[in-house]
């Protein structure tokens, strides 16, 4: 009998390439049909045959206090009444906007906008009208959202620019963006030593999470920042996962990194569709109305995103929230790594903040050659064994997971439970 979720996926392909609004949904990288919710609660989610999962996506990030929190809905109930969008400022994108440039030092004005991509390509349009420069360094792995000049591959070799990594990209638009190994060092010296002068921006996630979890090496970042303030890049730090996630402070707080630009989502929007790019002063005073870089958006800091954001920000300055979280999400990786450990299992895992990595793999990745390394079919077995036991992770041996403030200390453990079951039949 073709479940209700089959059924669904299979009447979605005729009205939505693919079936979904965003490609990872459809779960091509693991095989099968995508699970369908109608509602989540706390740490879990149901499907629309009304079975439950212990959810570790999250909406890929933002949900930090878990579904449903009571005051992000209030929140946005009392707002969606007096409606949703009026196109005009507000006095919520104020609080909102204080806010953040107080939880955020290097964050001096802050624009919102709707999306991490919107973050993302604006940031970078800022740099280059910032510097008056073209060329741009990203990393192999690291994700900055579908613009043009962001989908782009390794070239050929270390020191050439990259090839598009999308159909419709004309190769021009990539042509100014350079491709660089995460954590590589010498790469880094090597390009700026050889063109440093002519380098726009550097954009990078200070913690990648699009490639799994991989951290940054020793000395990584902070040689980054002092290239680019030796050469007059303008250094971007893309915190659209992290920011929020691994500390309040963000990452930029846990590695002792100050960017001259900084971007925001997910945790910022509390589930809702906002994000945020900001930064020095005297950069952001070059954006339209009073600058020469135009960026716009009709419902950037529209009333009921911004609801949702103010109420998540304020639940996650409590005392002890961020310790909590990080104690739960070690809680989980030691605890599936012991699992794996039991059986022999080739695995590793690790963690930072609300953030962890799951790699079938003997060691963590530093790298995302590394990363590829890691054994997928390992993870698809994995993967499909804990959803079928009621566990909800990424649907994608390359993405990162997520813990949030809901999950409990039981639903960890049967977690790892369950797992350590799955891992004695291999």
């Amino acid at each position: 009998m073709t479940s209700r979720n089959q059924q669904l996926f299979e009447l979605s392909q005729k009205y939505i390439p693919g079936g979904v609004n965003s490609p990872v949904r459809a779960f091509k990288s693991v095989g099968g049909s995508p699970v369908f919710f109608k509602r989540g609660q706390g740490a879990k989610v149901w499907d629309v045959e009304d079975k439950a999962y212990i959810d570790y996506v999250g909406s890929w990030g933002p949900l930090i206090l878990g579904h449903a929190h009571p005051e992000v809905i209030k929140a946005v109930q009392a707002v969606a009444e007096n409606g949703l969008t009026f196109g005009a400022p507000t006095e919520a994108e104020l609080e909102i906007a204080e806010l953040i440039c107080e939880l955020v030092p290097s964050i001096e004005q802050v624009r919102l906008v709707s999306s991490g991509t919107e973050a993302g390509m604006s940031a970078i349009r800022l740099a280059r009208g910032y510097t008056g420069r073209s060329n741009i360094i990203k990393f192999e792995g690291c994700y900055h959202g579908h613009d043009d000049a962001l989908l782009v591959k390794a070239g050929s070799g270390a020191l050439t620019f990259g090839n598009p990594s999308s159909a419709g990209v004309p190769a021009e638009t990539v042509g100014h963006t350079m491709v660089l190994d995460y954590n590589d060092l010498a790469g880094l010296e090597k390009t700026f030593k050889e063109m440093g002068d002519d380098i726009a921006a550097v954009i990078v996630e200070p913690v990648a999470g699009n490639m799994n979890l991989v951290t940054p090496g020793p000395g990584f970042l902070s040689a980054l920042r002092a290239l680019c303030t030796q050469h007059g890049t303008v250094l971007i730090l893309d915190e659209v996962m992290t920011g929020f996630r691994v500390g309040l402070g963000c990452a930029q707080k846990l590695y002792d990194i100050k960017p001259d630009l900084t971007t925001l989502g997910k945790v910022i929007g509390g589930g809702m569709p906002m994000a945020a790019f900001g930064g020095r002063r005297d950069i952001m005073q070059c954006l339209a109305p009073i600058g020469s870089v135009y960026q716009a958006g009709t419902l950037s800091g529209n009333p009921v995103a911004v609801a949702a954001g103010l109420a998540t920000l304020k639940q996650i300055k409590q005392a002890g929230f961020y310790e909590n979280l990080g104690e739960k999400t070690k809680r989980l990786t030691q605890g599936l790594a012991a699992a794996a450990g039991k059986h022999d299992i080739v695995f590793s895992a690790q963690a930072v903040g609300g953030m962890f990595g799951l790699y079938f793999r003997q060691e963590i990745p530093i790298s995302f050659a590394e990363v590829m390394e890691c054994d997928k079919d390992a993870f698809n077995r994995f993967f499909h064994a804990m959803l079928d036991e009621g566990f909800y992770f990424a649907p994608s041996a390359f993405e990162a997971g997520f813990v949030s403030s809901a999950h409990t200390d039981e639903d960890i453990d049967n977690t790892v439970a369950a797992a350590e079951k799955i891992f004695s039949t291999w």
